[in-house]
Protein backbone atom coordinates (compact mmCIF):
# COMPACT_ATOMS: atom_id res chain seq x y z
CA UNK A 1 0.00 0.00 0.00
CA UNK A 2 1.32 3.57 -1.05
CA UNK A 3 1.72 6.06 1.11
CA UNK A 4 -1.10 8.13 -0.63
CA UNK A 5 -4.00 5.17 0.23
CA UNK A 6 -2.94 4.75 3.85
CA UNK A 7 -5.54 5.60 6.02
CA UNK A 8 -3.37 8.15 7.75
CA UNK A 9 -3.01 10.40 4.59
CA UNK A 10 -6.82 9.71 3.79
CA UNK A 11 -7.45 11.11 7.32
CA UNK A 12 -5.26 14.16 6.25
CA UNK A 13 -6.83 14.68 2.77
CA UNK A 14 -10.33 14.44 4.57
CA UNK A 15 -8.94 17.28 6.99
CA UNK A 16 -7.46 19.33 4.56
CA UNK A 17 -11.12 19.36 2.32
CA UNK A 18 -13.01 19.77 5.14
CA UNK A 19 -11.04 23.30 6.04
CA UNK A 20 -11.30 24.15 2.40
CA UNK A 21 -15.11 23.53 2.29
CA UNK A 22 -15.62 25.89 5.39
CA UNK A 23 -13.68 28.56 3.90
CA UNK A 24 -15.23 28.14 0.41
CA UNK A 25 -17.50 31.13 0.88
CA UNK A 26 -16.30 32.97 3.24
CA UNK A 27 -13.13 33.94 5.58
CA UNK A 28 -12.95 32.20 9.05
CA UNK A 29 -10.65 32.45 12.28
CA UNK A 30 -8.63 29.01 12.73
CA UNK A 31 -11.31 28.81 16.05
CA UNK A 32 -14.18 29.13 13.95
CA UNK A 33 -12.70 27.03 11.06
CA UNK A 34 -12.46 24.11 13.80
CA UNK A 35 -16.21 24.45 14.87
CA UNK A 36 -17.25 24.20 11.45
CA UNK A 37 -15.05 21.49 10.97
CA UNK A 38 -15.72 19.72 14.00
CA UNK A 39 -11.70 19.53 14.40
CA UNK A 40 -9.38 20.30 17.46
CA UNK A 41 -8.45 24.06 17.50
CA UNK A 42 -4.50 22.76 17.25
CA UNK A 43 -5.29 20.44 14.19
CA UNK A 44 -6.96 23.18 12.45
CA UNK A 45 -4.29 25.66 12.96
CA UNK A 46 -1.43 23.59 12.22
CA UNK A 47 -2.90 22.60 8.97
CA UNK A 48 -4.02 26.13 8.07
CA UNK A 49 -0.60 27.36 8.62
CA UNK A 50 0.29 24.31 6.12
CA UNK A 51 -1.71 24.86 3.36
CA UNK A 52 -1.18 28.90 3.61
CA UNK A 53 2.35 28.05 2.81
CA UNK A 54 1.53 26.25 -0.55
CA UNK A 55 -0.92 28.50 -1.51
CA UNK A 56 -4.51 26.70 -0.99
CA UNK A 57 -5.16 29.35 1.50
CA UNK A 58 -4.13 33.06 2.56
CA UNK A 59 -4.48 34.59 5.77
CA UNK A 60 -5.39 38.06 6.55
CA UNK A 61 -3.75 40.67 8.54
CA UNK A 62 -6.81 40.21 11.27
CA UNK A 63 -5.46 36.26 11.50
CA UNK A 64 -8.62 35.13 9.73
CA UNK A 65 -8.05 32.22 6.83
CA UNK A 66 -9.48 32.12 3.70
CA UNK A 67 -8.81 30.23 -0.45
CA UNK A 68 -5.31 30.94 -1.28
CA UNK A 69 -3.86 31.48 -4.77
CA UNK A 70 -4.34 28.01 -5.98
CA UNK A 71 -7.68 28.84 -6.23
CA UNK A 72 -7.43 32.55 -7.95
CA UNK A 73 -4.75 31.32 -10.04
CA UNK A 74 -6.96 31.37 -13.49
CA UNK A 75 -8.39 34.57 -12.71
CA UNK A 76 -5.19 35.95 -12.12
CA UNK A 77 -3.17 35.02 -15.33
CA UNK A 78 -6.63 35.57 -17.15
CA UNK A 79 -6.52 39.49 -16.02
CA UNK A 80 -2.28 39.22 -16.02
CA UNK A 81 -1.53 38.24 -19.72
CA UNK A 82 -2.96 41.29 -21.26
CA UNK A 83 -1.19 43.82 -18.59
CA UNK A 84 2.38 41.99 -19.16
CA UNK A 85 2.21 42.55 -22.75
CA UNK A 86 1.12 45.85 -22.58
CA UNK A 87 4.40 46.20 -20.02
CA UNK A 88 6.61 44.16 -22.50
CA UNK A 89 4.98 46.28 -25.53
CA UNK A 90 5.51 50.10 -23.80
CA UNK A 91 9.43 48.96 -22.17
CA UNK A 92 10.64 46.31 -24.96
CA UNK A 93 11.31 43.59 -22.00
CA UNK A 94 10.25 40.57 -20.77
CA UNK A 95 7.39 40.79 -18.45
CA UNK A 96 7.12 37.62 -16.28
CA UNK A 97 4.22 36.86 -13.12
CA UNK A 98 5.74 34.92 -10.52
CA UNK A 99 3.77 33.38 -7.28
CA UNK A 100 5.13 31.63 -4.55
CA UNK A 101 5.79 27.97 -3.64
CA UNK A 102 7.33 27.20 -0.66
CA UNK A 103 10.87 28.12 -0.47
CA UNK A 104 10.66 28.69 -4.15
CA UNK A 105 9.14 31.04 -6.84
CA UNK A 106 7.33 29.71 -9.98
CA UNK A 107 7.03 31.36 -13.17
CA UNK A 108 3.28 31.47 -14.51
CA UNK A 109 3.01 33.56 -17.39
CA UNK A 110 6.00 35.19 -19.25
CA UNK A 111 5.57 38.03 -22.46
CA UNK A 112 9.18 38.28 -23.63
CA UNK A 113 10.89 40.78 -25.41
CA UNK A 114 11.20 40.65 -29.27
CA UNK A 115 14.67 41.79 -28.80
CA UNK A 116 17.76 39.37 -29.89
CA UNK A 117 19.16 39.79 -26.75
CA UNK A 118 16.72 39.29 -23.91
CA UNK A 119 16.04 38.07 -20.16
CA UNK A 120 13.58 35.01 -21.04
CA UNK A 121 11.92 32.33 -17.87
CA UNK A 122 9.21 29.90 -19.36
CA UNK A 123 6.23 29.58 -17.46
CA UNK A 124 6.53 26.79 -15.34
CA UNK A 125 10.59 27.78 -14.42
CA UNK A 126 11.08 27.47 -10.52
CA UNK A 127 14.10 29.29 -8.80
CA UNK A 128 14.84 29.43 -4.95
CA UNK A 129 14.22 31.92 -3.00
CA UNK A 130 15.25 35.20 -2.70
CA UNK A 131 17.09 35.52 -5.78
CA UNK A 132 16.23 38.07 -7.82
CA UNK A 133 13.74 41.12 -7.25
CA UNK A 134 10.40 39.27 -7.61
CA UNK A 135 12.31 36.52 -5.39
CA UNK A 136 13.37 39.23 -2.53
CA UNK A 137 9.74 40.65 -2.69
CA UNK A 138 7.89 37.20 -2.35
CA UNK A 139 9.65 36.05 0.75
CA UNK A 140 9.41 39.55 2.29
CA UNK A 141 13.34 40.11 2.35
CA UNK A 142 13.95 43.39 4.52
CA UNK A 143 15.80 44.69 1.40
CA UNK A 144 12.80 44.29 -0.46
CA UNK A 145 10.58 45.76 2.59
CA UNK A 146 13.02 49.04 2.34
CA UNK A 147 12.46 49.07 -1.07
CA UNK A 148 9.11 49.11 -1.18
CA UNK A 149 8.72 51.21 1.35
CA UNK A 150 10.71 53.83 -0.18
CA UNK A 151 10.06 53.12 -4.12
CA UNK A 152 6.84 51.45 -4.40
CA UNK A 153 9.46 48.11 -6.51
CA UNK A 154 12.10 45.56 -5.62
CA UNK A 155 15.33 45.91 -8.14
CA UNK A 156 18.23 43.43 -8.75
CA UNK A 157 21.09 44.03 -10.69
CA UNK A 158 23.12 41.04 -12.04
CA UNK A 159 22.37 39.34 -8.31
CA UNK A 160 21.30 35.89 -9.65
CA UNK A 161 22.28 36.06 -13.08
CA UNK A 162 25.70 38.57 -14.05
CA UNK A 163 24.65 41.13 -16.89
CA UNK A 164 21.13 40.68 -15.79
CA UNK A 165 18.64 42.78 -14.22
CA UNK A 166 15.50 42.74 -13.13
CA UNK A 167 12.11 45.05 -11.26
CA UNK A 168 9.37 43.50 -9.70
CA UNK A 169 6.09 44.85 -7.23
CA UNK A 170 3.48 43.17 -5.81
CA UNK A 171 -0.17 41.78 -6.65
CA UNK A 172 -2.36 41.96 -3.72
CA UNK A 173 -5.79 40.69 -2.93
CA UNK A 174 -7.34 41.69 -0.24
CA UNK A 175 -4.26 43.05 2.02
CA UNK A 176 -2.48 39.92 0.78
CA UNK A 177 0.88 39.99 -1.25
CA UNK A 178 -0.31 36.88 -4.01
CA UNK A 179 2.18 37.23 -6.81
CA UNK A 180 4.87 39.47 -8.04
CA UNK A 181 5.35 41.14 -11.43
CA UNK A 182 8.83 41.39 -12.82
CA UNK A 183 10.45 43.08 -15.85
CA UNK A 184 13.98 41.66 -16.88
CA UNK A 185 16.49 42.87 -18.64
CA UNK A 186 19.66 43.23 -20.20
CA UNK A 187 21.94 45.45 -17.86
CA UNK A 188 23.75 46.94 -21.01
CA UNK A 189 20.55 48.42 -22.23
CA UNK A 190 19.81 50.05 -18.64
CA UNK A 191 19.97 53.72 -18.01
CA UNK A 192 20.45 54.36 -14.42
CA UNK A 193 19.45 51.43 -13.07
CA UNK A 194 16.31 48.59 -13.32
CA UNK A 195 14.18 50.03 -10.74
CA UNK A 196 14.87 53.78 -11.93
CA UNK A 197 14.16 53.07 -15.57
CA UNK A 198 11.23 51.07 -15.27
CA UNK A 199 10.42 50.74 -11.96
CA UNK A 200 6.82 52.74 -11.92
CA UNK A 201 5.67 50.83 -15.49
CA UNK A 202 5.66 47.82 -13.63
CA UNK A 203 4.49 49.19 -10.37
CA UNK A 204 1.93 50.41 -12.44
CA UNK A 205 1.13 47.15 -14.54
CA UNK A 206 1.03 45.78 -10.59
CA UNK A 207 -1.74 47.61 -9.58
CA UNK A 208 -4.03 47.02 -12.18
CA UNK A 209 -3.70 43.57 -11.77
CA UNK A 210 -4.26 44.03 -8.47
CA UNK A 211 -7.33 46.22 -9.06
CA UNK A 212 -8.62 43.62 -11.78
CA UNK A 213 -7.98 40.31 -9.95
CA UNK A 214 -10.35 42.37 -6.92
CA UNK A 215 -13.25 42.50 -9.50
CA UNK A 216 -13.02 38.87 -10.97
CA UNK A 217 -11.65 37.13 -8.19
CA UNK A 218 -14.07 34.44 -5.99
Amino acid sequence: MSSLESPNSNRSLERVAAILDAVNHSSASASEIARRTGLSVSTTHRLALSMTEYGFLRRAENGDFRLGSRFVQSALEKVALPVLTALRDATAESAQLWIRRGDDRICVLSSDSHQELRASLPPGSRLALPAGSSGHLLAHAPEALEQMEAHGWVESSGRRTPGLGSVSAPVNLRGQVIAAVCLAMPLARVTTSPGQDFGKAVADAALRISQDLEQAAP
